[in-house]
């Protein structure tokens, strides 16, 4: 499978460009950075550390397109929205780790979808996928008297919070308890909050150093806490997951998958 890496020059399209690199029916076939970049042009083998590969970076996603089977995309909102609708005309596969997509552009995605075979999720790691199915279970089978935290802590480059990893198991604990999350979320307290209020799922965001990403879901109760937690050590996870979701969606129909999807948890 020929893939495209979009981000390329960036840390996480570095480790992507290794694990393809080294994944049976994978081949790196390009990568995209914005035009005016300093990467434009430079090899992708090069900048990953792993030998030269013979593939440059470009900043013109209609040349590269043709080319592909499929693109990894973990850039912007912005860059994500464009892209998808290229990728939707081109019918190729799109795995999207980008996070911080607005409703607006959610909708994007999924008229975008109708035409291409998009992976879409907050995290593409086995281990966050299979907590988010623990979250969903324990939520469904705790009632209200047990209230529900998420927090979270990543490193102090990543631009949007909560993390979507945070609103995924958030997603999956109002789906466990029937509600919608976008009317039960509590994303900061300050001041004079009040009370508590029940089936109220709140989050806890913190930055700072090299976290790669950690997360706990609280189910806090009056004589009990259960705490559902992930550690995430490298970022090669997230890269290995997202490899694996654009192989599983190669012969699939268009549409909008999840990694639950491609992980058989759904």
């Amino acid at each position: 499978m020929k893939l495209a890496i979009a981000g390329a020059a960036g840390r996480m399209g570095r480790v992507l460009t290794r694990i393809v690199n080294e994944t049976p029916g994978a081949e790196v076939a390009g990568g995209l950075e914005p035009a005016g970049s300093p990467h434009l042009g430079a090899d992708m083998g090069e900048l990953a550390g792993i030998g030269r590969l013979d593939v440059a970076i470009s900043a013109d996603p209609l040349e590269l397109f043709p080319r592909i089977d499929g693109l990894i995309d973990f850039t912007v909102p912005a860059a994500t929205l464009a892209l998808a609708e290229l990728a939707a005309q081109a019918r190729i596969v799109h795995v999207i780790g980008t996070t911080g997509i607005d409703e607006a552009g959610e909708a994007r995605i999924r008229a975008a979808a109708r035409h291409a075979r998009i992976v879409k999720s907050g995290n593409m790691s086995l281990g966050v996928n299979l907590l988010a199915s623990l979250v969903r279970k324990v939520a469904a089978t705790l009632g209200e008297e047990y209230d529900i935290e998420i927090v979270e802590m990543h490193h102090k480059h990543k631009i949007d919070a909560p993390s979507g990893t945070a609103l995924m198991l958030g997603e999956a604990a109002a789906k466990g308890r029937g509600i919608d999350l976008r009317t039960r979320a509590v994303r900061s307290r300050d001041g004079h909050t009040g009370a508590r209020a029940a089936g109220d799922i709140g989050f806890a965001t913190l930055r700072g150093g090299s976290v790669v990403g950690e997360h706990t879901v609280m189910f806090a109760g009056e004589t009990e806490r259960i705490e559902l937690t992930h550690k995430a050590s490298s970022r090669e996870m997230f890269a290995r997951g997202a490899v694996r979701a654009a192989q599983w969606a190669m012969d699939k129909p268009p549409g909008l998958y999840a990694m639950a999807d491609v992980l058989g948890l759904e």
